[in-house]
C-alpha cells in the first residue's frame, strides 16, 4: 500500500472518524519532515555545484555560498533520517486499525476538459430574486424614517446569495439614479475602522490613490468631504462584528452624508442586524423555492437544451435538489460538478452520498453539497484548494499567484515531462473554477482575477486547520503541526511573537497583508525563525529598506516583493527560488541573476535603473517568464 494510496482514503475517512483525523496528521507531520531532509540534500548538491562552477572566477560566490563540513552536514542527515524512519515505523504500525483502502484518483478524476464560462451564472442571470430585488429597492426609495441616514440589513444563512442579491440591486438603473453616489466595502470577520474607511474612500473617488500610510483621522476627513454633501448608497457586505462599541464610530461618520442616504447590510447574524439596522425588522432572505432551484441546475448541469435528453438525469437532479433545502451555492456547485459527468450511476452516487447524512454540528459552516462536491475533487486538485485557505476572506485571487503557489509547493502533476507548468497550473484552475470554488471573475490580458465565496473560504480552511494559521494580536499559541502562516495585520504582532514563532522553523509558507507600517527587525526576526519557507509573499508591504535576511531563505521558491525600495542583494543566495515578483524603485548595480539557477518566472516592475542592470548581462536566464517594466 503506497503512502498517496493511505492519504487518499484517510482524507476522506478523517471527515467521521476523528481517530483517523489524528493519525492523519502524524503522518503529514513525518510526511513533511521527510521532504524536508530531502530538500536539504538537494540544497547542499546545488550549493557544491555553484562553488564549482563560479567559485574559481568570483570571491562573491564563495562569500554567498560558504563551505559547510561535510562530515556535520552527513551526521546531521543521518540522525533525521533515522527519526523519521522510526516515526513512520510507528505510525504504521496503528495502520490496520482503520482498515485503510487503495484508492486512485477518485470518481472525480475526468481527464476531458471542462468549459469555465457555462457554470458561472452572471449577476444578471440570478435566478428566483426578482421579488426580492423589487423589495429592497422600493426600501432604498422610501423616505427615511426617525434617522437622517436608513440602514437596511439583509439578514440569511451563508450560500442563499444576500451578496448576489446586493449586486443586483448596487447596478440597477433605478437605483443608479436615485443617489448621486454609490459605494460597496466587504467587511468580513475583519472589522477594521481604518480598512474599511479606506474601502469606502477608494470605491468614492475610483482614483486608485494609495492612502494606507493616512492616519484615521485624515482618512476621516477626506470621507466627510465625499459624502457630506451627497445622498449616498452604501453596501457593507458580510458583516459579522457584533459589539456595538466597534460599530458606533464608523456610523457616527457615515451619518454625516445628506439625508435620505442609504445602507445595505448583509450578514447571516440577526444580532448584527438589531445593532446596525435603524428600520423596524430586517430584511429576512430565506431559500430559493424548490422550482428555482431545480431551473438553477439544470442551467448549470445541462448546457442550454440539453436536459430533454436526460429524462432520468433530471428526475436524479430533482432529489439532489431537495438535499441543498434552497441554498443556491450548494445547488450551483453540485450542478457544476455533473457538468461533463452524464453516467446515471454517478448521480445516483452523489444523490445517495453518506456525507448528507452526517449530522451539521451547530458551529459547523461547511454545508454537506460542498464537502461533497469537494470530496469528488481530483486528487490533484484537492491540495491545491486547499492551499487556497492561506489568503484571508473576500482576497481577490489572481490566477497568475495562484498557480506559482501551487508550482513553489510542488503540488502539479504532469504525465507528460515536456508539458509546461504553467499550462498545467491554468488547467487546474480552470477546473476549479468550472466546479464554482471561485466566483467574481474579471478577465485580464495575462490573467484571471476571482473571489471564493467565504462558505467556500470556510471548507478550504477546514481542510488545512491543522496545517495553517492567521497569527493576530490575540493569539498565544500555535501548534507545532502548523506549515502555513498568515500575517493578516503585521502593525499588530501579538506580545512574545518571538517565543510563538520559536518552534514553527518548518513552516513553508509565509503570508504577510497590510505590512504598511512594517518595522524591518519584526520582520527579520520572523524570517530567522521560519528556515524552511517555500513562499514569501510580501504583496501587500510597503518597506523602506531592504532585507538582507531573505538571503538565509535557501528553500525559497516563490518570492512576491512589491513595494520595495530597493532589492537587497543577498537574493542572489536564494539557490532555488523559482519565481520572483519585484516592485522596485531599485536594483543593486552588482546583483547576479546568474546565480538564480532554478528562476523560471522574473516580473519587475517599476524600476528606475533596469536598463543598466541588464546591460551588465543579467539577462542571460531561460526563463519561462520574463516581464520587465521600467
Amino acid at each position: 500500500m503506497t503512502v498517496k494510496a493511505v492519504l487518499l482514503d484517510a482524507e476522506e475517512k478523517q471527515v467521521s472518524n476523528n481517530d483517523v483525523r489524528v493519525w492523519l496528521i502524524k503522518l503529514k507531520d513525518v510526511l513533511y519532515d521527510a521532504e524536508d531532509v530531502l530538500d536539504e540534500f538537494e540544497c547542499e548538491t546545488q550549493r557544491k555545484q555553484l562553488l564549482k562552477l563560479y567559485g574559481s572566477t568570483t570571491k562573491k560566490v564563495g562569500r554567498f555560498f560558504s563551505s559547510s563540513n561535510p562530515f556535520a552536514f552527513s551526521f546531521k542527515m543521518g540522525h533525521k533520517i533515522k527519526q523519521i524512519r522510526e516515526q513512520l515505523d510507528e505510525i504504521a504500525s496503528h495502520k490496520a486499525k482503520f482498515h485503510l483502502n487503495i484508492r486512485d484518483e477518485g470518481r472525480g478524476s475526468m481527464p476531458k476538459e471542462r468549459a469555465m464560462t457555462h457554470s458561472f451564472v452572471n449577476v444578471s442571470d440570478i435566478i428566483g430574486r426578482d421579488k426580492d430585488k423589487k423589495n429592497i429597492i422600493r426600501l432604498l426609495q422610501k423616505p427615511n424614517g426617525g434617522e437622517k441616514i436608513d440602514v437596511i440589513p439583509i439578514v440569511g444563512i451563508g450560500g442563499l446569495g444576500k451578496t448576489a442579491l446586493s449586486k443586483l440591486v448596487y447596478n440597477d438603473k433605478r437605483v443608479q439614479d436615485h443617489f448621486q453616489l454609490k459605494m460597496w466595502a466587504c467587511v468580513s470577520e475583519d472589522f477594521d475602522i481604518k480598512n474599511l474607511i479606506e474601502k469606502i474612500i477608494k470605491c468614492a473617488t475610483s482614483d486608485g490613490e494609495n492612502r494606507s500610510n493616512l492616519e484615521v483621522e485624515q482618512l476621516q476627513k477626506i470621507l466627510r468631504e465625499k459624502i457630506g454633501d451627497k445622498k449616498y448608497f452604501l453596501i457593507l457586505d458580510d458583516v459579522w462584528n457584533e459589539d456595538s462599541m466597534r460599530w458606533d464610530p464608523l456610523q457616527e461618520l457615515l451619518f454625516t452624508g445628506a439625508n435620505g442616504s442609504k445602507i445595505l447590510v448583509t450578514t447571516r447574524s440577526k444580532k448584527v442586524a438589531s445593532i446596525m439596522g435603524t428600520i423596524s425588522e430586517p430584511y429576512e432572505l430565506s431559500g430559493l423555492p424548490h422550482d428555482k432551484c431545480v431551473a438553477l441546475f439544470t442551467r448549470c448541469a445541462f448546457k442550454e437544451g440539453e436536459e430533454k435528453h436526460y429524462p432520468n438525469l433530471l428526475k436524479i437532479g430533482d432529489k439532489i435538489v431537495e438535499k441543498c433545502k434552497g441554498v443556491p451555492l450548494a445547488v450551483k456547485t453540485l450542478a457544476s460538478l455533473l457538468l461533463t459527468n452524464k453516467d446515471e450511476s454517478y448521480w445516483k452516487f452523489i444523490r445517495d452520498s453518506e456525507l448528507w447524512k452526517i449530522e451539521q454540528k451547530e458551529n459547523d459552516k461547511i454545508l454537506p453539497a460542498l464537502r461533497l462536491s469537494y470530496e469528488q475533487l481530483p486528487a490533484y486538485l484537492k491540495k491545491c484548494f486547499a492551499y487556497c485557505s492561506f489568503y484571508p476572506k473576500d482576497y481577490e485571487y489572481t490566477s497568475f499567484a495562484l498557480i506559482q503557489l501551487w508550482i513553489a509547493h510542488g503540488l502539479l502533476e504532469s504525465t507528460n515531462e515536456n508539458e509546461d507548468l504553467e499550462d498545467i497550473g491554468r488547467r487546474y484552475f480552470q477546473e476549479l473554477g468550472s466546479r464554482s470554488f471561485f466566483q467574481d471573475f474579471e478577465d485580464y490580458d495575462c490573467y484571471i482575477e476571482c473571489k471564493m465565496h467565504d462558505l467556500v473560504h470556510d471548507l478550504a480552511l477546514s481542510l488545512t486547520q491543522n496545517e495553517f494559521s492567521a497569527i493576530t494580536s490575540t493569539t498565544t499559541h500555535i501548534s507545532k503541526s502548523v506549515r502555513h502562516l498568515l500575517f493578516p495585520d503585521f502593525t499588530s504582532l501579538p506580545h512574545g511573537v518571538s517565543t510563538l514563532l520559536q518552534d514553527l522553523e518548518h513552516v513553508r509558507t509565509a503570508v504577510f497583508m497590510r505590512t504598511e507600517e512594517i518595522s524591518q527587525s519584526a520582520l527579520d526576526l520572523c524570517l530567522s525563525r521560519l528556515k524552511y519557507l517555500r513562499m514569501l509573499d510580501l504583496s501587500e508591504s510597503q518597506l523602506e529598506v531592504p532585507l538582507e535576511r531573505i538571503g538565509s531563505l535557501k528553500h525559497l521558491r516563490l518570492l512576491f516583493l512589491p513595494e520595495i525600495k530597493m532589492v537587497p542583494n543577498s537574493i542572489c543566495k536564494l539557490q532555488n527560488l523559482q519565481s520572483l515578483l519585484l516592485l522596485t524603485e531599485e536594483l543593486p548595480n552588482d546583483i547576479s541573476m546568474k546565480y538564480l539557477t532554478a528562476l523560471e518566472t522574473l516580473i519587475i516592475e517599476d524600476c528606475e535603473n533596469l536598463n543598466l542592470t541588464m546591460e551588465e548581462g543579467q539577462a542571460d536566464q531561460d526563463w519561462a517568464r520574463f516581464s520587465l517594466q521600467g
